[in-house]
This record gives C-alpha cells, structure tokens and sequence, in this order.
C-alpha cells in the first residue's frame, strides 16, 4: 500500500452524475494494541462510535459547519481538525479542491481522549464520507493512507492500530509500514469485549513517551510468542489459547502507572470469568475479552461499582467485533 502521494489518481472513475448531494456516516471505535500487539494488532466494535454529516455545497472548500459532543475541545479550522484536513488531502489527491464545496458537521458520540480511537473514528467516517459522496472512486485500501496521516495529524505518529480496524472492519494485524501492509484476520463468532472507560486523563503523548526503546530479549519473545498464540487462537476459535495468548509484558507494566485502581480492575475482571484483561490502546479504558457477552457484562458492571465506590466515574460499553467497520446511515 503506497503514500497518499504515490496513489494513482482516478479521474477516469469520477462521474459528477453519480455524486451524493448529502451523505451521514457511522465510523465505529476500536480497542488497539489487543492487549498484547502493541501498534500491530486491533479490533473495531459496534459502540460507541463518530458520525460525520457532510454536503456538498456550491461554493468551493472544505469548512467544519459544527462539531457536537466535544465539549469545544476540537478546532473547527478546517487545516487543524484530522477530519476535514483529510478531506482536503483526498480531494488534492482527486484534483477536485477547486471544483467541490464540503461542509461537515462532526457528532461525537465517543470521549476524548479515551484510548478507543476517538481521532481515528472521526477520520475514518469523514474519509468514508467524501468517498461515498463521490461514487466511491476509491477503495478501501486506497483510504488507507490517507487515514494513517489523520492519525499523524491528531498525535504526531502515524500508526494504524486504530484506523485499520475503524475502516477495515472486524480484527485486522499491521504486518509492516513501509509500505503500509494490512492484514483482516478471523473473528471467532463468540469473541465479546466489555470496555469500562474510567474518566480520568491520560493523554496519548504522554502514554507514548513512559514506553521503554530497549526491552530485553527474554521479555520480547515472551511478546512473540503471545502475538503468535493469538493470532493461532484466533484461526482455530480456540478461546482458551486466546486467553492466554493475551498478556503483554512490555507495555501495560508502564502505562498501567497512569491507570487508577488498573490491577484490581484486572482482578475483578478475571474473577468474573473472562478469558483476558488489559489496556484498550494508550488508555484509560480498560477492555476484558470473552467468549460470550455475559461474563464480559458482569465484569464491566463489578468494574464500574468498584470505581465508583473510590470516587472515579466511567462509562461502560459491551459489544462484539464490529466486522463491519464505517457504514452509511442516510
């Protein structure tokens, strides 16, 4: 998969009489890292997620009309928001900036901030979008890079871990970056994450910048053969190799610093009966994988009366795999 530069452009598929005047598009949350994959691995679920409304206008350029559910964190310049930055970049790329008129409202239905792709779902469902408004002259995989460069735009590193999944679908493993290489792995029919987001700050830099550069050898193919197990369990439906499969010993040691109350949520979580726990992405939210929606429901629910009882306050979200990834609302 090429640069958003190396990308043929399409002029030949862009037919104006099959454009969308308005198109609403649903782009789905996701928990990166899958516990154990750290930039490599992660998963799409079906809540929560970003909506992005766009129509196309008479005058030319791209503007952000209103951005809900931010708490006027998000900038509506339309150079500094990942979405319509994008936007602009893909249009560039079709040589369509002078020609088309673009104006988005942004409804965010998922936290700040919460290590579940926020940045990502916005991205991808403003990318899905002018897609979609153009006859779709581009495929997925073509959106790609274009939805890496969001990333770059939102948190000065590039990587797709988020948007991947947000765009692909269901389970999906970065094999490589140069050039990008991505591959949709199965998603076992029962395979259930129950997600508690604890509303306290840990930004994304921050969680970046505590990681070690060296880990030793011992711990790296200790890692290695965790990836390998998951990947093998997640061939087989084999949810016991699953489980045990997804333990990470290089990251959340460090990140797990910036979590309150982290271990004994792990505690509470395995006690309830899922098959593994950890960090959903750089964190807060935490992410308890299981077979079957129940114990993932019971751990989340002792999760949350535990945080509660100490003060802290969170959201909590149960879902399957999303193998869907964005679609179109209206």
């Amino acid at each position: 998969m090429s640069n958003p530069e190396q990308l043929i452009k399409k002029e030949n598929t862009l037919n104006p009489d099959k454009w969308l005047k308005e198109v609403r598009v649903f782009a789905p949350a996701t928990v990166a890292n899958m516990i154990c994959g750290f930039d490599i691995l992660g998963f799409a679920v079906d809540k929560p997620g970003d909506e992005v409304y766009m129509q196309r206008v008479e005058e030319s350029g791209v503007r952000i009309r209103s951005i809900q559910g931010d708490d006027g964190r998000l900038p509506l310049d339309p150079d500094k928001n990942t979405v319509s930055a994008c936007v602009k970049m893909l249009l560039s790329h079709l040589g369509l900036e002078e020609e088309v008129g673009i104006e988005i409202d942004l409804i965010k239905h998922m936290p700040i901030g919460s290590g579940l792709g926020s940045s990502s779902a916005s991205t991808v469902a403003g990318l899905f979008a002018i897609n979609a408004l153009l006859g779709n002259p581009l495929t997925k995989n073509e959106l790609m890079p274009f939805c890496v460069e969001g990333e770059r735009l939102a948190c000065g590193h590039g990587h797709a871990d988020n948007v991947a999944p947000a765009l692909m679908g269901g389970i999906t493993l970065i094999r490589g970056y140069e050039p990008l290489d991505i591959i949709n792995l199965p998603v076992p029919e029962d395979l259930v994450a129950g997600i508690v987001f604890p509303q306290v700050d840990v930004p994304t830099r921050d969680a970046r910048q505590l990681i070690k550069e060296k880990v030793s050898l011992k711990d790296a193919v200790n890692q290695w053969g965790n990836i390998a197990g998951l990947v093998a369990g997640l061939y087989r439906s084999d949810y016991e190799l699953i489980g045990r499969s997804m333990h990470d010993v290089l990251i959340e040691p460090t990140r797990a610093i910036l979590i309150p109350e982290f271990y004994e949520m792990k505690r509470i979580a395995m006690e309830a009966g899922v098959l593994s726990f950890g960090i959903s992405g750089s964190g807060p939210s935490v992410v308890a994988i299981s077979k079957g929606s129940e114990a993932a429901q019971v751990a989340v629910d002792r999760i949350q009366e535990h945080l509660t009882a100490n003060g802290i306050e969170s959201l909590q979200f149960v879902s399957a795999v999303n193998a869907e990834g964005p679609k179109i609302l209206s």
